[in-house]
């Protein structure tokens, strides 16, 4: 893996052990564990009501110790990034490995394109993710107050209505937003995605904090210019936003600086207390969408310039993916395959070159085992030249699939138990882990998922085609895990207390359009019974078939209903017999025990609040501890080079919580911190010296350093100094106490004051 990469995961295998030992604060070692896609997790000692027999004997086999969850005694789950939810034959065998060995064998698909593993304990984070590094594979920024995944609609190349292939660029846009210093001071999640064009409803770009759809214009030269049009200020949540037009046309080499000039405007005026108002839809909907663009244009113009803007955009051209075999039609006679049939009719759809099909795999629930997945890498070597994507339904797509080979991997499909037929429709219903795994899981949104599934699936030959065609999302509470505001038919957990106990409900939300990128959200209506919901689908379709004018689709039969014609159905089932008379409304799916919310625990979705500066500083201090490692090595030149890199980040650290202009180079950031804390008197304590500033300047002008073991040492000590008066100054600064330590008392001994 790249030596930078290494390095990433080493500093965070350290942050582990020296949060053992009690020398990292709680809310830094969480945002740091959570960038990293370390989660902690719903634990119900070892009980398990998802029905799926593999992971319940996966996790009984992990000698988990029941009693109080803690950090180190309880699993927790890791979030993987998929780019685009590109996923290759060798990454498909890394995945299954990993999970065989620390979690449950079980391989979870995300509404983001990611790929989540449960029951991990944290100290095997770190060889896990070296061992997805050397696939290519990140878990940094999985999670925490940074830029998610990038997703892009995974039939992109192969679509038929797509402006172009935009593929290349959300690959150039993830590597450029990654770990960039401009995205680092975030009050929340920034999530970004790419569709290839308008009217489709592939990659929802109307909901994500900034998203791009790919457009064409002629160009002076008289050839078509690439582009986008960038929308921005969307989100779900609880109460979903629209994303409103930040540009109409962006030429493609200004894709990376406005996402830069946007993160930079999101940086510096979102909000930071109030973590419920803290994504950027907040900001857009409180400026307007006219400030707001015209802050960003503002910021674009004093922006320093980055090679990293344009330098990629020569690799476009090369971008493409090639075909394993030639085309060709059926070979054989399929014709009295009734299975077959059926699942070409649902699950291959011809791309826009000729002879070649997208073949979507139905995972149900969004669950692949490690046997499953090891052996799918090998059926894309010999189908597809393993060209795979994950979709935002849950699903894995294999692209260019030769039609005279349909039969065949069907076939192979069925051998390993993922043949099933129904993708994208009614049957394939979208689901967050809720209850199982999440600490804020109000209700069991995949035991109903489950539940749904296999009871549609036994009406699927006798369904309406308009119903078939309907989708489904369940949330297992109101922040829209499941994207059920884009449903036809959403639901989110609730709950009601009834002759003096919970029942489990769940709230329906009915009629979005997906098309258009998701142009317009679910309404909310009332909350129906958890056991009660397929017999309320049963009865919404047969009203909706009954009801409905000629050609008139569901999404406009509910807005042309309203509240108060669906009313009468949810007074219909939302009626809760006493417990004395019917009890099995007073537990959820898949669990038979009473239902309750006693296990509710604080989510970890963002995190806390960490500033760029509290990051560097403890940044700092791990390079010091390194340096003392490189001293008891022997490698003295080593430990007093990286001793003076830790002085160098602690003060910028210091500078950029005012100036994040300044060029990231020693020499910029040294000068800036003479000039704004040095020669001002502001990093000093009352009472106290300027030596420490001078240790700083001392070793950053020594061109001519004369290395030895004694040097090493000294500096050591000067630098541990330092950084502690850099955090003693950074509190001050920030008001945190009305002042600081003096000079030389460690700041390590009340790190919550940081």
């Amino acid at each position: 893996m790249p030596e930078t990469v290494a390095r990433e995961i080493d500093q965070y295998q350290q942050q582990i052990e020296l949060k053992k030992q009690g020398k990292v604060e709680d809310k830094l070692f969480q945002e740091a564990r959570l960038r990293r896609g370390v989660y902690g997790q719903r634990y119900d000692n070892g009980q398990r009501h998802d029905g799926v027999a593999q992971r319940e004997l996966a996790f009984t086999r992990k000698e988990l110790r029941k009693g109080p969850e803690t950090l180190w005694d309880a699993p927790g789950m890791q979030r993987i990034k998929l780019t685009f939810g590109g996923l290759t034959p060798e990454q498909m065998e890394a995945h299954a490995d990993i999970a065989e060995e620390y979690s449950d064998a079980v391989c979870h698909i995300t509404t983001r394109q990611d790929i989540q593993l449960h029951y991990v304990h944290i100290d095997d984070t770190p060889d896990l993710m070296r061992r997805l590094a050397a696939v290519g594979i990140t878990t940094r920024e999985a999670c925490g107050n940074a830029v998610r995944n990038v997703t892009a609609c995974p039939k992109s190349g192969c679509c038929g209505t797509e402006a172009f292939d935009v593929t290349p660029y959300a690959l150039a846009c993830a590597r450029f937003l990654l770990g960039h210093r401009d995205t680092q001071d975030f009050g929340r999640k920034f999530k970004v995605a790419f569709s290839g064009c308008r009217d489709q409803g592939c990659a929802y770009t109307g909901f994500h904090d900034l998203g791009y759809i790919a457009a064409v214009r002629p160009g002076a030269d008289g050839k078509l210019q690439r582009g986008f049009s960038v929308y921005v200020g969307g989100g779900l949540g609880p109460v979903p936003y629209q994303a409103s037009l930040l540009s109409e046309f962006t030429p493609e080499a200004e894709m990376l600086p406005i996402a830069q000039a946007v993160s930079r405007v999101y940086a510096r005026h979102g909000e930071k207390k109030n973590r419920g108002r803290a994504r950027i839809k907040f900001l857009v909907a409180n400026w307007g969408i006219e400030k707001f663009r015209a802050e960003v244009e503002a910021e674009r113009q004093k922006m320093p310039h980055e090679e990293a803007w344009i330098s990629w955009l020569d690799q476009v051209p090369a971008w493409h993916e090639q075909a394993l075999k030639p085309t060709g039609a059926l070979s054989q006679n399929t014709e009295g395959n009734a299975g077959f049939q059926a699942w070409r009719e649902t699950n291959a759809q011809p791309q826009k070159q000729a002879g070649y099909v997208i073949a979507t795999i139905k995972l149900p629930l969004g669950d692949i085992t490690s046997w499953q997945l090891r052996q799918l890498a090998d059926i894309s070597r010999r189908i597809n030249s393993g060209h795979a994507r994950t979709t935002v339904e849950q699903n894995i797509l294999l692209r260019w699939v030769a039609e005279a080979d349909l039969p065949e991997l069907y076939r192979e499909l069925q051998r390993i138990g993922l043949a099933e037929a129904g993708a994208n429709t009614i049957q394939d219903v979208v689901s967050c882990p809720g209850t199982d795994t999440c600490k804020l899981g109000i209700a069991s949104s995949r035991g109903l998922a489950a539940t749904l599934s296999e009871r549609l699936k036994e009406k699927a030959h006798t369904m309406d085609p308009d119903v078939r065609d309907l989708r489904i999302n369940v949330s297992g509470c109101f922040n829209s895990c499941s994207q059920h505001q884009i449903a036809d038919i959403g639901f989110y957990g609730v709950s009601r207390k009834i002759d003096n106990a919970l029942v489990p409900h769940f709230r329906v939300v009915l009629g979005a359009h997906r098309e258009n990128n998701a142009r317009e959200f679910g309404q909310t209506f009332g909350p129906v019974p958890s056991k009660r919901i397929p017999e309320f689908i049963d009865r919404l379709t047969g009203f909706y078939l009954a009801e409905r004018k000629p050609d008139e689709r569901f999404p406009d039969f509910i807005q042309r209903l309203g509240k108060k014609g669906i009313k009468p159905l949810l007074d219909e089932f939302g009626q809760v017999p006493p417990r004395a008379v019917d009890r099995t409304l007073y537990s959820d799916w898949r669990d038979p025990r009473e239902f309750s919310l006693s296990d509710i625990g604080t989510g970890e979705c963002a995190g806390a609040v960490v500033s760029t500066t509290e990051f560097d500083l403890q940044a700092a201090e791990q390079l010091h501890f390194e340096a003392q490692v490189h001293l008891d090595e022997g490698d003295y030149r080593k430990a007093d080079d990286t001793a003076y890199a830790a002085m160098v980040l602690a003060a910028k650290g210091l500078v950029y919580h005012e100036n994040q202009d300044v060029p990231d180079r020693p020499d910029a950031i040294v000068a800036e911190f003479r000039l704004r804390f040095h020669d001002t008197g502001r990093f000093n304590a009352k009472n106290s010296p300027t030596r420490f500033a001078e240790y700083l300047f001392r070793r950053h002008e020594d061109h001519a350093r004369s290395y030895s073991v004694e040097a090493a040492r000294r500096v050591l000590e000067e630098t541990q100094l330092f950084v502690e008066a850099a955090y003693a100054c950074y509190v001050r600064v920030t008001n945190q106490l009305p002042d600081g330590p003096a000079d030389g008392q460690s700041q390590s001994a009340a790190p919550e004051n940081v």
